[in-house]
């Protein structure tokens, strides 16, 4: 009678087991990928936003010369156009090359002050640009710097400009994974580059143990305890060249807080089950044992009472694979959530809307559903880019099929805004030279101000969009883009193609757009032209050689 009894209770209790050491592997696993991928996705966003200053600083520094950016007056027009596009922007300076503060916009007297001796001027010498760490410096508060170099006449300048350390903070610390999880960012010496929520402020040494990876091109998880005993899960790569590295850690117990629950759900299982088993074990055998000594009936009567158990035993098997097939429709909600994400990011981007609190409010949702599909122990890897865009690869183009396929995406925009697209295309394959990106940059570019233009016109009953393609009689391909919108006045008719110009208010254009577009067809060896129709708003013509097929 005890074998009858144990037989059952040891296979339920393996089964069991066997199934929860399998979901704690799969959950420690997914939890692991999913913070290694955080924190590759969290290093890219960091990079890209200090790649994007960077590239602001050169911008700038190839557009004006030493003699302009000595002038006060346009160096503090240029630091205020830098805070239009970001906020992160907090002075500009410019140095010769003796180290001496020559000019300065911002908060602090830094005037005249000579930099020859500092690291971050050496570097920046040395290598043409400069992202520092974190440091005092004469103005004696925590603070990094941005520094670009150019040539002129033989010798060297520097163009720096300051970061604010509390807009950088925001962005590194705006991550949440669970209760506890959190971002931050330390150097290669252990001092804090960003606040860390759960304590430890710039510039302070950090005194965890944290694990400094060797390949500076993969992240690393793995768990440590800090130094008051309380145990994390931790990922972390490298940044800046191996000088920075940025640092993505969760509570132990809150990221497996589900394996957990699982352990209590199999032991209230393997108790209830445990007990349901012996009770049927005694009830069987107290039934066989009578009824052996009984009829024959008896004894058919006990095979089909075997054969139930039988059935139930199968049963138990199903429900454990069961259980593994669950994470198929959650990987399906995973793809499904993905997928939301992606349209969101592409209707922000197609109506160009700007950041406001439902947008936040909608990303902190799709964030919070990731977080529910990661707990449930179904997260898989997603996708993305701010695609990361690489060199050009130019390629022969047909201005007919190319110019259709950008106007298809502003046309639910124009839906919205009542805008009346017109289309006149040629039928014979007109063939120019460029990269398709940059050609669709372009296009999307004019059509987008064409649009805006239309919606800021006070006077317009409906508005008309013209998109025109053809071969000109001087054997160039035309593209013309009009609209029946306010226009421009003639004393920014000159100006409409120059860096940081904009007609738009504040906080709604850089000024780059245009200038932009310009130097795209300039490189695909055209031309592009403005003008002001007589019946009222603009039109943009684009002339392009073509080629021959």
């Amino acid at each position: 009678m005890l074998a009858m009894i144990m037989v059952p209770v040891v296979t339920f209790i393996t089964i069991l087991c066997i199934g929860y050491f399998t979901f704690s592997h799969t959950i420690e696993t997914r939890t692991m990928q999913t913070l290694k991928r955080i924190v590759n996705d969290h290093r890219h966003m960091i990079e890209s936003f200090l790649m994007e200053r960077k590239a602001s600083l050169e911008f700038v520094a190839d557009s004006y010369t030493f003699e302009d950016l000595m002038k006060p007056k346009m160096l503090g027009d240029i630091l205020e156009r830098l805070q239009r596009e970001s906020n992160a922007f907090l002075d500009i300076g410019v140095f010769n090359d003796s180290g001496v503060h020559m000019a300065y916009h911002g908060p602090y007297k830094l005037t005249g002050k000579n930099y020859n001796n500092e690291e971050w001027f050496k570097t920046v010498l040395r290598q043409g640009y400069y992202i520092s760490d974190a440091f005092m410096g004469f103005r004696n508060t925590p603070h990094f710097i941005i520094a670009v170099t150019r040539k002129m006449n033989g010798h060297t300048w520097v163009l720096r400009a300051t970061i604010d350390t509390y807009v950088f903070n925001d962005l590194v610390e705006n991550i949440r994974i669970g209760q506890t999880g959190e971002a931050y960012i330390i150097n290669a010496q252990s001092l804090f580059q960003t606040k860390r929520r759960s304590g430890g402020n710039l510039l302070e040494m950090d005194t965890d143990k944290i694990l400094f990876p060797e390949n500076d091109s993969e992240s690393h998880t793995f768990l440590a305890k800090n130094e008051d005993g309380v145990k994390y899960l931790y990922a972390v790569t490298w940044m800046k060249d191996k000088h920075w590295l940025l640092v993505v850690r969760q509570e132990e117990a809150d990221a497996f807080k589900s394996i957990r629950s699982a352990a209590y759900l199999t032991i209230l299982v393997t108790l209830f089950g445990s007990i349901m088993i012996v009770g049927i074990a005694f009830y069987l055998t107290d039934r066989l044992v009578r009824r052996m000594e009984g009829l024959d009936t008896e004894k058919t009567q006990l095979n089909q009472q075997l054969i139930g158990a039988s059935r139930l035993a199968e049963l138990g098997e199903m429900a454990a694979g069961f259980a593994h097939e669950i994470n198929n429709p959650l990987q399906i909600m995973k793809s499904e959530h993905s997928l939301i994400k992606m349209l969101l990011g592409e209707i922000i981007e197609e109506k160009n809307l700007e950041e406001s609190e439902p947008l936040a409010d909608i990303y902190d949702s799709l964030n919070q559903i990731e977080l529910q599909i990661s707990r449930c122990g179904t997260i898989t890897q997603s996708i993305l880019k701010f695609g990361r865009q690489g060199e050009p690869l130019p390629q022969n183009l047909d201005i007919h099929l190319t110019t259709p396929e950008v106007v298809e995406m502003i046309k639910k925009k124009a839906l919205v805004q009542d805008v009346e697209i017109k289309e006149f295309y040629g039928e014979s394959p007109v063939l120019v030279r460029g990269d398709p990106s940059e050609f669709q940059q372009v296009l999307l570019n004019l059509l987008n101000n064409a649009m805006d233009a239309i919606e800021e016109s006070v006077n317009r009953s409906s508005g008309t969009l013209t998109i025109k393609t053809g071969l000109g009689e001087d054997g160039f391909a035309k593209i013309e883009i009009a609209d029946n919108g306010k226009g421009i006045s003639p004393e920014d008719m000159n100006k409409i193609f120059t860096p940081f110009f904009t007609t738009k208010p504040v906080g709604k254009g850089t000024g780059l757009g245009l200038s932009v577009c310009f130097g795209i067809i300039n490189k695909m060896g055209g031309t592009m032209e403005v003008f002001n129709n007589p019946e009222g708003g603009t039109n943009f013509a684009i002339s392009l050689p073509v080629i021959k097929k």
